[in-house]
């Protein structure tokens, strides 16, 4: 072999050797991981449900098929409420349908947080779910302008601890309930004579002591407690 072949030779296997070095060193194609993959689809979609909930509003037309719906597949039936005196537990009773998901659904909106126990009648009842607060006012506007048909016939008297729904102060000859507040007997053995009327919707089970607490406040001649009782916190159970 001459000395330029012997040299051409060893050109090439440098050639080669290097040929194989960076086929080795390639990177490979970079795996995809589905499962943190972004979908944009989902991302948009996601976004538009979160502003057609929060734009969402109550009305007297949507109101009773909204609550029919959102009952269907309800199953919490305790709420817990927090006040600046103490807690106590509501039980909600499963055959008043609207009234229980329209309790459920306020408290998950955080409806009732910071409203204030506004009537308290010695000896009779407690009531709570409105305040002298603009952002409370401010809180129904969002959440909507609507009454609630009273339910009398389930066979729910109004015992000591049922919580029961008011009327509405608006022109109202039916009776339809105002969804907003509601109000808490504490007569023993009860208030009887409110059965006819008003819609009972559930009973305290646990704090009964905090509502009685609540009801000896002092009060002036409106029935509003001379010192603001507030609902710090009002909580689903699930």
């Amino acid at each position: 072999m001459t000395l330029a072949k012997s040299y051409l030779y060893i050109i090439v296997a440098a050639l080669l050797t290097i040929s194989c070095k960076d086929t080795a060193k390639k990177p490979e194609s970079p795996i995809i991981n589905t499962e943190t993959r972004i979908d944009s689809t989902k991302i948009k979609s996601d976004s538009l449900a979160k502003q057609e909930e929060e734009s969402f509003e109550l009305t007297e037309d949507n109101a009773i098929d909204f609550f029919y719906e959102y009952q269907q597949d309800l199953k919490a039936n305790k709420v817990k409420i927090t006040t600046s005196l103490g807690s106590f537990t509501v039980e909600l009773y499963e055959n008043v349908p609207y009234h229980r998901a329209n309790f459920i659904y306020l408290t998950r909106k955080g409806y009732f947080d910071y409203t204030q126990f506004h009537r308290v009648v010695k000896n009779f009842i407690i009531q709570g779910g409105n305040s002298d607060d603009r952002k409370t006012g401010k809180k129904r506007n969002e959440i909507g302008r609507y009454l609630l048909p009273p339910d009398t016939r389930k066979g729910h008297k109004h015992h000591r601890g049922t919580i029961s729904m008011p009327s509405s102060e608006m022109d109202n000859p039916h009776m339809l309930a105002s969804p907003y507040e509601f109000f808490i007997v504490v007569t023993d053995p009860g208030s009887y004579h409110l059965d006819s009327e008003y819609t009972p919707f559930g009973r305290v089970i646990e704090g009964m002591d905090v509502v009685d607490k609540i009801n000896n406040q002092p009060v002036d001649e409106g029935d509003w407690p001379m010192q603001n009782i507030y609902i710090t916190k009002a909580e689903v159970i699930e």
